[in-house]
């Protein structure tokens, strides 16, 4: 049984997302180009490729280039490096097949002919190989030369022969050649010669002049395939194979110097014709193929050799057949012919290449590719019965209907089972995921009507939550209309059809995708790479499992010591699908519990439920345990089995490898990818034998008692791997929360100013950076460059998953795996591979940090306590889970102590931002804590993280019991900040710290000192409480008093002043309320002087401040010092102005009575307060009025601002103005409504009170004023008073005869003396009246009184 060959490919949609790509748009000198035509196959994508190459040079690696959207765009894709990929849009379509060269180290050329007729050369740079194209451009990097000899559309088969010659095969046989006399550069164009050759043959002279057999010629001469030596190469011949077999030599000068037509194979001859039409024709068909290759034989031999393929589609034994033709000058003979193999048979050729005396086909093999190759004998002659090697892609997943219905007989959700299955690494790319739910979009839109569901036209940020939100999103539950039930049956069988045709337009596209194209050659001799529309593999060796996997697949017979394996196949065929899924289940449940007892007596007792071999019909049965009685040693058979499945091959190292491990490495993610597929097929094949083996222990559960338990163990133990190992293989990309981000591009100033020059600023755009398979991340991670199958069996032997020999036992390569996965950030794949192993200390530990990771504190923390245990002399830890649980703590190394794991785990709260656990290890640490140990740390944290917890009361105790007194005086200031910040002043208050009263001050003093007075927490204001709670009235006052002074500091760099001078004479009140609680001679603070610079000239006239001069002053390090008594801090008179100026009424009023201060000035402000709301009432708006019109009790009275605000004097006057003030306040309000305005007349209840009260004060205001119409008013209604209370009173007393008839007559003369209006007059005369009369009326008196 010999290895073979698979195939192991990437998708490029996964690696190189079309977003990444830089596009640049070419310009053509051709005028009226017509638009290309719509696309027309709606099963593959516009990004599928419809032609596609390889190159390869030392200095840039591998490069793919693929021809896409119908051939309008060239990209350029880079395979050994992570260079972004470039795109050149072409005015038209470019003809196969474009082609890339190498001019030194410094650029690329890419010759390429597009269908309007115009020839191409792209000069890109590569003198960097880590950005190859994405450097700046060439001043001239597009050159075009427009061919002279064809039409503005036409068709034709390009070969580029180097970077001086393109050869194009045109459809009627001819060929055009042209030559580059001189390559250009930044300031020239190139230069072109154009040659035209037509076949010589006497058959085509003679047709030419017979129009009925023209077109026939024409056809038969049509130019399928050109081929030229490869490069590098001095031989100008071109050779050429046209639709009649016939192989062409074309030199650069003689055109077309030697012609042969192939003969056909005797084997093949009837099955060569191609059938059109239901008529047989000689012609091949009319598709351009890559049907000619040529090479040379090196050495001294000067003999070419070309292979021409033709194909047999009619014949059932093989594919066509190849002819070797040797060619000497211009002399050509056949040499040998090749039989294509069976499998080939009806299968389509795609391409062949002869690489390092192989050669190689690609064969496209219902919708898929399949490659062969075999030994070339260019020594024999004739016939050749080839030996073929055929290689295909491993098992994959296809999901056909019936594999969706296995699907849906798993537990869960519908939609999560679909989307697990189209989300599995390798079974759908991205391009088709989202090319299917597009086409799936538009589809439903179509029949949607005007109104669509919403996530038809809704906006997803990823193609997998578009999918979900799409797929069933037009299937709605409906209710029977005869008895209103809700119909789910019919709602779930529409949604299961929905999803089955989601992914039956998946499965089309990613046929479509998969479709085969060429081959290529890779940077190692016999590396051959497959091109596909959507994919890139190569074609490696498989492996020993794989090979066996095969064999055992394909039914045939492996070696004999693999006998058992042949006999389990059929042992899993017998027993079917089902059956098999249902015991592989059963074992999955029973790894997953934990193993308390045999793994013989756990077998043994679930065959019994399971019953497994009822199943089995008897003579199945009695077959396969008459065939395993054969094998002589089934338990060395066994062990051979598992040494396949968890063995692996041992590599030979060669001298290149040696080399490049000096180098750093130049892992692309292609060939990562193509290492996780590798693997991904490996561990399948190994699960699938090792399932296989596991139905053998069950199949011989009554027998186990006789085996080697070590051998059932180290049989389920590798199960376990497997199965874990197959889990991860199957994790689709998905975005993990943050572990995988977009490195931002470094970039010099020289690249931005090359950017700039060249106008590349778009480059600079950000990066889509794909999610890759966790397989591809794992890969990624392991930095192996070592060719396959070595990459896959170093990463599967490094991950050491194989290697355990009993499910009970965890090994410290599984741990490591876990936490591998839990700090890549897959925390739920992490978890369920933790599900897997058994509950050791170092699988507890992980599991503590995951939850912590997830969430669940408080399960991390339980899981921490129980590992404690795991620590010190007395442990009882097994050797193995000792060294498990050290390869997953720092330094791999065990801690001594449970004291010592309790700190490592608090800090590992920490780091996690869980105060709440890290302080509960941290008590924990400290209740086991050495008596010899330093743990002043252990208490700083516990006191630091109550106070970020907000345990203030937990924090107090902890510092009154920490030993260190270091500690208490840097947690104080910290307890009280915080207590401060979070306005719990009561509680710091409730506290006694008692000897650490000082230092509780120092910390307050100084945030009092250094913040600013209007910033919460007020420092100040908590130090004044601490200090009046303490009975320090002087540290009180000198406390607000230097708040006040911050506060007039302030107030020029402040807008609003007003709240200033509020908050300041609050301070000072305060300031003096301290001071009156001491005795008068104790009722001083001492203070710090201010500079004089900011000293307030006011500030020095307003004070009179005594100063303690000492000698020590003079000394130059001492401040000056004040003494501030009580008599020092401002008035009381000075207090209510500015109480009044800062519109606080009722407190200014309160004030002025307790400290006895005259409040006319205050009445008068208040006066003027309400002028202004009469007139603007939008002051309210603009000031704060908030302390007296906008309280409650004044909101609620009726009428608008400047109501109430009158209202509001009325009633202060009433409050605090009668006759012990003499009126004064009343007086002054009437003075200061004069003074501002002499056309407004006074409310009428302040001019009624002056006339019940001082009448005669109204009267001589009015003078003062110049009011002389008032002072009329007033005189006369003085007169009416008089009289009526002269009428009412018992006796004729002087006091009430008396009038000031002095100031009536002063009042009489000013009006005489003035214009006044005819009121005025009226008024005057009245008094003048009244006067008279009541002159009159006092002489009667007199005379009745004598």
């Amino acid at each position: 049984m010999n290895s073979g060959n698979i195939l192991v490919a990437a998708q490029l949609s996964s690696l190189y997302p079309s977003s990444n790509a830089v596009s640049l748009v070419l310009q053509t000198e051709r005028r009226n180009l017509p638009l290309p035509p719509p696309r027309t196959d709606t099963d593959s994508s516009s990004e599928h490729a419809s032609y596609s190459s390889t190159f390869y040079a030392p200095h840039t690696g591998t490069i793919l280039l693929r021809v896409i959207h119908a051939g309008l765009i060239l990209e350029l894709i880079s395979l050994s490096t992570d260079v972004p990929p470039i795109r050149f849009v072409f005015p038209s379509a470019v003809l196969p097949a474009p082609a890339i060269f190498a001019w030194g180290e410094k650029e690329l050329h890419i010759l390429a002919v597009i269908s309007s007729g115009s020839l191409f050369r792209l000069v890109l740079p590569t003198v960097n190989p880590t950005r190859l194209w994405h450097d700046p451009l060439p001043k001239q990097w597009s050159r075009e030369y427009v061919v002279k000899n064809v039409s503005d559309h036409f068709y034709g088969v390009v070969q580029a022969q180097g970077l001086l010659c393109v050869v194009i095969g045109l459809t009627n046989g001819s060929l055009i050649r042209i030559e580059a006399e001189n390559i250009g550069d930044d300031n020239f164009h190139d230069l072109w010669a154009e040659h035209v050759y037509s076949p010589s043959s006497f058959l085509g002279t003679l047709t030419s002049y017979l129009p009925s057999l023209q077109s026939s010629s024409s056809a038969a001469s049509e130019i399928l395939s050109i081929a030229s030596k490869p490069q590098p190469t001095e031989l100008g011949h071109v050779w050429t194979l046209s639709r009649d077999r016939t192989l062409r030599l074309w030199t650069a000068k003689g055109g077309c110097v030697a012609s042969k037509a192939l003969s056909l194979s005797g084997n093949a001859s009837g099955e060569s014709y191609v059938t059109s039409n239901g008529i047989k024709s000689e012609l091949l068909g009319a598709e351009p193929r890559n049907l000619l290759r040529v090479f040379g034989n090196g050495g001294d031999d000067e003999t070419t050799y070309a292979v021409a393929f033709t194909p047999t589609p009619s014949y059932p034994q093989s594919g066509g057949y190849f002819q070797l033709v040797a060619i000497n000058s211009d002399q050509m003979r056949e040499v040998q012919t090749v039989e294509c193999s069976a499998p080939s048979a009806h299968c389509h050729l795609q391409d062949f290449i002869i690489n390092d005396d192989f050669l190689y086909t690609l064969w496209e093999r219902q919708g898929s590719s399949m490659t062969e190759r075999t030994k070339l004998n260019i020594a024999a002659t004739g016939g050749s019965s080839a030996i073929w090697e055929t290689a295909t892609y491993g098992e994959e997943t296809d999901l056909t209907p019936t594999n969706l219905d296995e699907l849906l007989r798993s537990p869960g959700s519908l939609t999560d089972k679909f989307m697990t299955a189209i989300l599995r690494p390798g079974v759908f790319s991205p391009l088709t995921l989202r090319t299917a739910v597009e086409q799936y979009t538009d589809a439903c839109l179509s029949v949607s009507g005007s109104h669509p569901p919403p996530p038809l036209t809704s906006s997803h940020p990823t193609t997998a939550e578009n999918i979900a939100a799409v797929v069933g999103c037009t299937v709605t539950l409906m209710q029977d209309p005869q008895t209103g039930a809700l119909q789910h049956d019919r709602y779930w069988n529409a949604l299961k059809r929905d999803w089955e045709g989601f992914v039956a337009r998946c499965r089309e596209v990613e046929r479509s995708a998969r479709w085969p194209l060429g081959l290529g050659k890779g940077k190692s001799r016999d590396e051959v790479i497959v091109i596909e529309r959507e994919r890139v593999g190569v074609y490696v060796k498989e492996d020993l499992p794989l090979t066996v996997h095969r064999y055992l697949s394909d039914s045939l017979p492996v070696e004999p010591h693999f006998a058992v394996l042949d006999i389990l196949w059929t042992l899993c065929d017998k027993i079917g699908h089902e059956a098999l899924q249902n015991l592989e289940t059963r074992i999955v449940d029973i790894l997953h519990q934990e193993i308390a007892f045999s793994i013989v007596d756990i077998i043994e007792d679930q065959a019994q439920r399971f019953n497994f071999k009822a199943s089995l019909d008897e003579p199945s049965e009695a077959s396969i345990i008459a065939r395993l009685q054969g094998i002589e040693d089934l338990d060395g058979a066994v062990r051979i089995i598992l040494d396949l499945v968890a063995g692996f091959e041992q590599e030979v190292k060669r001298e290149e490898d040696e080399v490049e491990l000096l180098l750093p490495s130049s892992r692309s993610d292609w060939t990562t990818a193509l290492s996780a597929s590798y693997i991904m097929m490996a561990v399948h094949a190994r699960y699938d034998i090792c399932i296989a083996l596991v139905t053998l222990l069950f199949f011989l559960a009554d027998d186990l008692k006789e085996w080697d338990p070590s051998l059932v163990e180290e049989v389920f133990a590798v199960f376990r791997g497997l199965a874990m190992l197959r889990s991860v293989a199957r994790q689709p990309a998905a975005d993990t929360g943050g572990e995988q981000e977009a490195s931002d591009e470094i970039l010099t100033t020289d690249d931005v100013i090359a950017r700039m020059s060249n106008m590349h600023v778009s480059r600079n755009q950000a990066r889509f950076v794909p999610t890759f398979p966790l397989l591809h991340r794992l890969t990624g991670q392991s930095g192996e460059t070592t060719e396959l199958p070595g990459a896959a069996h170093r990463f599967l032997d490094a991950s050491g998953m194989l290697q355990s020999t009993s499910p009970a036992r965890v090994t410290q390569f599984e741990a490591l795996f876990c936490e591998r996965l839990r700090l890549l950030g897959y925390y739920e794949v992490a978890r369920e591979m933790l599900a897997w192993l058994p509950r050791t200390p170092g699988v507890v530990f992980i599991a503590a940090c995951l939850y912590i990771n997830i969430g669940r504190a408080e399960d991390a923390a339980q899981l921490m306590e129980k590992v404690a245990g795991s620590f010190g002399h007395d442990s009882g830890l097994s050797l193995e889970d000792a060294e498990t649980l050290a390869s997953v703590l720092p330094g791999a190394v065990l801690f001594d102590s449970e004291f010592t794991f309790y700190i490592h785990a608090s800090a590992i709260f920490r780091s996690n931002g869980l105060t709440q656990q890290e302080v509960s290890f941290i008590r924990l640490a400290l209740s086991v804590a050495p008596q010899d140990v330093d743990t002043s740390e252990l208490w700083f944290g516990l006191i630091r993280g109550y106070i970020d917890l907000g345990f203030y009361e937990d924090a107090y105790s902890a510092i009154i019991a920490t030993p260190y007194d270091s500690v208490k005086r840097e947690c104080i200031s910290q307890l009280v900040y915080r207590m401060c910040e979070e306005s719990t002043i009561e509680q710091l208050m409730s506290f006694n710290f008692a000897t650490f009263s000082a230092e509780i001050e120092d910390a307050l003093a100084f945030k009092a000192r250094n913040t600013d007075p209007r910033a919460r927490p007020f420092y100040s204001r908590i130090l004044y409480t601490w200090y009046t709670r303490r009975g320090d009235h002087r540290n009180a006052a000198r406390t607000m008093y230097q708040r006040a002074r911050k506060f007039q500091e302030n107030t020029a760099q402040s807008t609003d002043v007003i709240a200033l001078m509020e908050e300041q004479l609050e301070a000072y009140l305060l300031a003096i309320n301290s001071l009156s609680l001491l005795a008068p001679k104790f009722a001083w603070i001492v203070i710090q002087a201010p500079p004089s610079a900011m000293i307030d000239a006011e500030y020095h006239k307003r004070r009179r401040l005594s100063k303690n001069i000492p000698d020590s002053t003079f000394t130059g390090d001492k401040h000056d010092s004040e003494i501030v008594n009580l008599n020092v801090l401002l008035s009381p008179v000075s207090i209510v102005l500015r109480l009044g100026q800062a519109n606080q009424f009722d407190m200014a009023m309160a004030t002025a009575r307790s400290l006895d201060v005259d409040m006319s000035e205050l009445f008068a402000t208040l006066t003027s307060q309400c002028l202004r709301l009469s007139r603007n009432p939008e002051t309210v708006l603009q000031e704060d009025t908030s302390d007296w019109l906008l309280t409650d009790n004044v909101s609620s009275w009726p009428g608008s601002h400047a109501d109430r605000g009158w209202r509001y004097l009325r009633v202060a006057l009433e409050r605090h103005d009668n006759a012990e003030t003499d009126f004064k306040y009343s007086k002054t309000a009437f003075e200061t409504i004069l003074s501002s305005d002499r056309s407004s007349p006074p409310p009428p209840w302040l001019v009624h009170s002056l006339e019940e009260n001082h009448h005669e004060y109204l009267i001589r205001t009015s003078l003062r004023y110049d009011i002389i119409e008032s002072a009329l008013e007033h005189s006369l209604s003085l007169l009416r008073q008089a009289n009526t209370a002269l009428s009412r009173a018992p006796q004729k007393a002087a006091s009430v005869t008396w009038l000031p008839y002095t100031l009536i007559d002063q009042v009489l003369a000013a009006s005489a003396q003035n214009d006044l209006t005819t009121r005025g007059q009226g008024l005057r005369t009245e008094l003048q009246t009244e006067v008279n009369n009541r002159v009159k009326r006092m002489q009667k008196m007199s005379r009745f009184v004598v």
